[in-house]
């Protein structure tokens, strides 16, 4: 899977993007979300509030309960604004 991190989540964890193997017993985005945080403190930090956590799977957002594979391209970013 690859992971994208965005705007201060990317200044949180320090990097931009990541290829990982997802542990077989995540099978969604809430499930994805919860082992992220339990990785270091700097994902613990960055994603202590879910609240203002949006998230894209391969480039749709889509809410929690939303499924993900080792295929899939996740974007993982604050709400955004229009301006």
């Amino acid at each position: 899977m690859k992971i994208l991190y965005f705007a201060w989540l990317r200044a949180r964890i320090g990097y931009a993007e990541e290829e990982l193997t997802l542990p077989v017993e995540i099978r969604d985005v809430a499930g994805l979300l919860d082992w992220l945080k339990v990785r270091g403190p700097h994902f613990a930090e960055a994603l202590r509030d879910l609240s203002v956590v949006r998230v894209a799977v391969n480039q749709d957002y889509v809410e929690r309960e939303h499924p993900v594979d080792d295929r899939d391209e996740v974007a993982i970013f604050p709400p955004v604004t229009g301006g």
